[in-house]
């Protein structure tokens, strides 16, 4: 898959079929759509092509108060578009001029002039442009005009999917780990670097690895203890997650990110790791003492030793 950031970069894309959007997550509905583009573009020995954007629209119209945090980076939505076999992905900056553009200026200066759109796939209720005056009904109207085809997803299609972004990331902001994932259609993960903690945890026998996520807009799932599966260098280890502010130990002021591995002894720190979030196991707790919090830990472990052990 080839990645273009914005127009400049882009060399002769061969009878482009395209289709727009933010794409955050390329959740199911997303992955009918990349499918459908995909065998268009073998119809007509072409290139499928994604023109979407970043920053996200809302929030470079609404800086102030736009409070969305997205379900995927850039970098994960990238691997993942790769995966689905997308061939090229525009990513265009997103701009207050940018978003001032009008429909048919983007259909013109962009689409065609630039790429020589060859067909255009979209979603029955999807708008864009200055106003969002572009259209299905005005695509229609003007592609003759400038000799590309539309090719209307239906509402049916998206409909029977019912997912959106949206409701992903409030299943998710929830800790409802498993909805979130049956509607992308595998594990929600997050990427980071493994920092030095307080070590409490080697102490309590429940050793931990402290990810920074080093990105301020990635969605981070509710504060509670999850099950996991974790990438350190290429190898899979399964593990248990926790999120939170650790109310037995200090309370800290912003939710961390602790993960301990399952009959892993390598140091960590300073690796750079992918953790899949399959179920939450429970809430965050307060407990009156640490050997409460040991005890916990250790039925934590069963729960989710014998979670692996029933989806094997």
């Amino acid at each position: 898959m080839k990645v273009f950031q914005g127009f400049d970069q882009i060399k002769k894309i061969k009878n482009p079929v395209l289709t727009i959007g933010t794409f955050d997550g390329v959740h199911l509905g997303h992955q009918k759509i990349i499918d459908q583009l995909n065998d268009e573009a073998k119809k007509i020995g072409g290139e499928s092509v994604l023109f979407t954007f970043y920053p996200h629209p809302r929030m470079v119209l609404y800086p102030e108060s736009h409070g969305l945090r997205l379900i995927q980076t850039q970098v994960e939505k990238v691997d993942k578009l790769r995966r689905m076999g997308l061939q090229n992905v525009i990513i265009h900056p997103f701009t207050k001029e940018f978003s001032r553009l009008s429909a048919i200026e983007f259909v013109r200066d962009f689409l065609v002039n630039q790429l020589n759109v060859k067909k255009l796939v979209i979603g029955y209720d999807h708008q864009f442009g200055k106003n969002r005056e572009g259209s299905i009904d005005f695509l229609l109207e003007v592609c003759d005009t400038y000799g590309f085809e539309v090719i209307e997803i239906a509402a049916q299609e998206i409909d029977d999917v019912n997912v959106s972004s949206t409701k992903i990331r409030n299943a998710i902001k929830s800790g409802d780990i498993e909805t979130a994932n049956s509607f992308l259609g595998e594990p929600f993960l997050v990427n980071g670097i493994v920092e030095e903690g307080s070590a409490l945890g080697r102490e309590l026998g429940y050793p931990t690895a402290n990810i920074n996520i080093q990105s301020e807009i990635k969605l981070i799932p509710g504060n509670g203890v999850y099950a996991v599966k974790v990438e350190v260098e290429g190898s899979w280890h399964l593990g248990m997650m926790n999120i939170g502010i650790r109310p037995t130990i200090d309370v800290d002021s912003f939710a961390k990110i602790e993960v301990h591995l399952f009959d892993f002894n390598d140091n960590l720190y300073g690796k750079s790791l992918t953790v899949q979030l399959l179920s939450r196991c429970r809430d965050e707790i307060k407990f009156n003492s640490l050997e409460e919090l040991k005890n916990q830990l250790k039925k934590d472990e069963a729960i989710i030793r014998a979670f692996f052990n029933s989806n094997n």
